[in-house]
């Protein structure tokens, strides 16, 4: 689990979290940047790959998701202020745009979500992304691509598996806006 997790209920941990430590969150800290937590709970369905003939057929699972409304309130306060929200994980991005209205406003709000962001998504909250190398066919891979494009993906990709990147769970992690 990441050092900063509170809850159980997870399937598995977000693993882009497992790359942080205490000594790392707080050296992040020191160069300004503010922390915020939000919860979703992975569920089995994530490590399932994209088998439909077609993107738009794919059942996507659902996972439970919580954001406070004081967690809301500062990161709404962030964004107004002009500041880049970066998410750390796919599971936060799915809790953080699954959360924010249409009006591009964070809401403090717990429920499931059933999420699927993949290449044509307009992203309402993020505008950064600390992730792990994904695997061909998942979700993941696909909601990645929908933030950096999909050539810009597949040419990372291509020098991930050059470089001998590793991927998945305990894989490589990568800055992506």
């Amino acid at each position: 689990q990441t050092v900063y997790a509170k809850e159980k209920g997870s399937a598995a941990a977000p693993t882009a979290g497992l790359h942080f430590t205490p000594e790392l969150l707080e050296k992040i800290k020191a160069k300004g940047v503010e922390l915020e937590f939000v919860t979703l709970h992975v569920g089995l369905g994530t490590f399932r790959p994209v088998s439909a003939e077609t993107i738009e057929d794919h059942e996507m699972h659902s996972e439970f998701f919580v954001v406070s409304q004081e967690t809301a309130d500062r990161i709404n306060a962030a964004k107004r202020n002009g500041r880049r929200i970066i998410a750390v994980g796919t599971t936060s991005v799915r809790t953080l745009e699954s959360a924010t209205n249409d009006d591009g406003i964070l809401q403090g709000i717990s429920g499931w979500t059933q999420i699927f962001i993949y290449p044509g998504y307009k992203f309402k909250m993020i505008d950064a992304l600390v992730t792990n190398f994904h695997l061909p066919q998942s979700t993941l891979l696909m909601l990645i691509s929908a933030l950096a494009g999909r050539e810009h993906c597949l040419a990372a990709y291509d020098e991930a598996v050059r470089e001998r990147y590793r991927f998945f769970s305990f894989g490589d992690a990568m800055f992506i806006r």
